[in-house]
């Protein structure tokens, strides 16, 4: 097995879609060399229990009574690593977080670990594409107000291929085209290693976040600390994406309030609210262009829908 090193995967709803990531992580047919210390899921308060014989032989269950969101379900996790179980070892000193919707290729937690393990302590991501080989921009600068008034503007929307574009987004190009371990500022939270202890003085993940943006968080704060991110450019995951969202209204609605929960801590809200708000009146100006020149599209709909997103979403939040 892999010492020191812990699997977390956070799971609301049906376990069955993620068995096959379950088993690549510790099924009858990993090395023992492949096979993490301890893989634990955390039942996220799944309306219908997850039941611990239809997981794999020696893989942990830990169900939460209340749905907290990725951040609070990655947070038991650790909490549970930070502790030497009977029959399991001494407690890990990393933690490998997955997305319940990934796909591993074989061989990929004795990896990771080792590419990491002379940068440790360190957070390491890989790159994540689609089913169908689209890249997921797993490397990313810091968000800025720019970032995401350029993601909400329409008329960009069929430009995102465009290197200014993405770059325009916070996609570290350079990092995505490189190759080994390349710093970075954050990495996505769809494979996280984390430094368990160090993460853990932080209070872990900021439960205030129920989805999105937690990850850029936590590496900004951790970044505080001295304690850098990287990409491994050699190792690629698939991610099917959106899984746990519930619906594109809703995941939406995380997102937007997610990002002004971020923008409360580490930025101005304010402006990025006035900014989104233009980039909305732009996107006004533009949808009704589409309508007169025939486009299914409801100009004023979407601009009350969107400025609905920018003005209410998040106020619910802890702060």
């Amino acid at each position: 097995m892999i010492a020191g090193l812990g699997a977390v995967v956070p799971v609301h709803g049906s376990i069955e879609p993620v068995l096959a990531l379950l088993d690549e992580l510790a099924g009858p047919g990993v090395r023992d060399d492949d096979r993490p210390q301890r893989v634990i899921v955390v039942d996220d308060a799944s309306p219908v229990p997850v039941d611990a014989t239809a997981l794999p032989d020696g893989v942990e269950l830990i169900r939460r009574d209340d749905n907290g969101g990725f951040g609070a379900a990655v947070n038991t996790g650790l909490r549970a690593l930070a502790e030497p179980r009977s029959g399991a070892g001494g407690a890990c000193d990393r933690a490998l977080v997955l997305n319940s919707d990934l796909r591993l290729p074989a061989g990929f937690a004795s990896e990771l670990a080792d590419h990491a393990a002379p940068f440790q302590p360190a957070v390491v991501g890989c790159r994540n594409e689609s089913a169908d080989g689209a890249s997921g921009y797993a490397a990313r600068t810091f968000p800025t107000i720019g970032h995401q008034v350029v993601e909400w503007l329409v008329p960009l929307a069929s430009q995102h291929h465009r290197d200014v574009l993405h770059r325009a987004l916070g996609h570290d190009l350079d990092a995505e085209r490189g190759q080994g371990m390349v710093a970075v500022d954050w990495v996505s939270g769809a494979v996280l290693l984390l430094p368990v202890a160090e993460v853990l003085a932080l209070g872990g993940f900021d439960e205030g976040y129920f989805m999105y943006t937690e990850e850029v968080d936590l590496q900004l704060r951790l970044r505080a600390r001295g304690i850098p991110s990287y990409l491994d450019a050699d190792l690629v995951a698939v991610h099917a994406g959106g899984g746990s969202s519930g619906g594109e209204a809703r995941r939406r609605q995380w997102l937007v309030g997610a990002r002004m929960r971020y923008a409360r801590k580490h930025g101005h809200v304010h402006v990025l609210r006035a900014g989104m708000t233009a980039a909305s009146a732009a996107n006004l100006v533009w949808n009704t262009g589409r309508r007169a020149a025939g486009r299914d599209v409801k100009p004023l709909a979407v601009a009350r829908e969107e400025l609905s997103l920018i003005h209410r979403a998040g106020k619910d939040l802890p702060s």
